[in-house]
């Protein structure tokens, strides 16, 4: 960060310019009172002033020029990395030239960082590529062999609620995997979101479509406060995904017999999509953790859940140019409030 408190260049060579012709001016006065007014010496004064003058301005024009070809060198060198040209290589002892030289290495230095960030970037997308590919097929195994468990007659109840819970694990699982993988490519930059100006109301329908049986199942109301024409520059299918996360919670949290409004209104800069539940609440010194990766409340522990949805809503929205914001109540519900940018 460039230190605000330092004088501008020009106002330090007025400054200097002023107190060197004072000086000299001082110096000749001086020079005039104690040896007494003769026009020799005035003329030799005068020609001193002047030479010294001369000089100094002279200096100064060549100083000025050393500095201008200096940051057109370093300019040119800056313009040569970013274009990837051929780096010059001619220095000779100067401080100037190994500002250069050190510029230079910098420069490399960063292309190599670069390079090697490049490396490790697909390192990961391979590994997650991996470990996507051989988590899949076992958790599909297990998945099929605990449905055909099931469908066995003559099983004891015991052995039947074990089979389910095998299966409800085992979806939670994929679930999960499914989650990270998702998380990682976010983070890693192997996901590009394709954000474009469209209805928010589709988008919406697209989240609900997969809780509306449990919210059926809950007895939870749904309500949508939405006008077809309110549109956001968004990525659909992500936005979709951030959604559901967000209204996956408020299902979560809500009692049996609650509600669910969903709010979308825009303005000049933000569309405004809020979903507010009657849910359980949380307490004021928890909502600025909520969207930490893996966290739980303290009155959310009853419920199942990994707290990876609220971390990954944001990131979605995040990369979007927007934003979350939560409020609630213990025991009134919450209010999570997502921003889409208009433009």
């Amino acid at each position: 960060m460039i230190n605000s408190t330092v004088p501008h260049p020009r106002r330090l060579r007025y400054l200097f310019s002023a107190v060197f012709l004072l000086l000299l001016i001082g110096y000749s006065g001086t020079i005039l009172y104690l040896e007494g007014f003769s026009p020799a010496l005035l003329q030799l004064t005068l020609l001193f002033l002047i030479a010294v003058l001369g000089t100094g301005a002279l200096y100064n024009r060549v100083l000025q020029r050393q500095l201008t070809g200096f940051m057109d060198t370093v300019e040119e060198m800056v313009d040569r990395a970013i274009h990837g040209r051929e780096q010059l290589t001619l220095f000779d002892e100067t401080r100037l030239s190994s500002l250069e030289h050190k510029l230079l290495r910098y420069i490399e230095m960063g292309k190599a960082n670069e390079h090697n960030l490049a490396a490790e970037k697909n390192m990961i997308k391979e590994l997650i590529s991996d470990i996507s590919h051989q988590t899949k097929t076992p958790l599909a195994s297990v998945l099929l062999y605990s449905q055909l468990l099931a469908e066995t007659p003559d099983l004891s109840p015991d052995t039947r609620q074990l089979v389910e819970q095998i299966g409800i694990q085992s979806e939670k699982l994929d679930w999960l995997i499914t989650s990270l993988i998702k998380l990682s490519r976010l983070e890693t930059g192997m996901i590009h979101l394709q954000s474009e100006v469209r209805p928010v109301a589709a988008t919406i329908t697209s989240a609900l479509s997969h809780l509306y049986t449990r919210a059926g199942n809950k007895n939870i109301i749904i309500n949508i406060d939405c006008d077809p024409l309110t549109s956001a520059r968004h990525d659909y299918k992500w936005t979709s995904e951030a959604l559901f996360n967000l209204l996956e919670n408020a299902v979560k949290y809500t009692e049996p017999g609650g509600s669910i409004r969903i709010t979308a209104e825009g303005n000049e800069m933000f569309t405004r999509i809020e979903v507010a539940d009657t849910g359980i609440g949380i307490p004021e010194d928890e909502l600025e953790h909520i969207f930490r990766r893996f966290y739980r409340g303290h009155n959310a522990r009853e419920v199942e859940g990994i707290g990876i949805g609220l971390f990954l809503a944001q990131k979605i929205i995040s990369i979007q140019g927007g934003y979350i914001t939560a409020a609630s109540q213990p025991g009134q519900g919450s209010r999570l409030t997502l921003y889409l940018p208009q433009l």
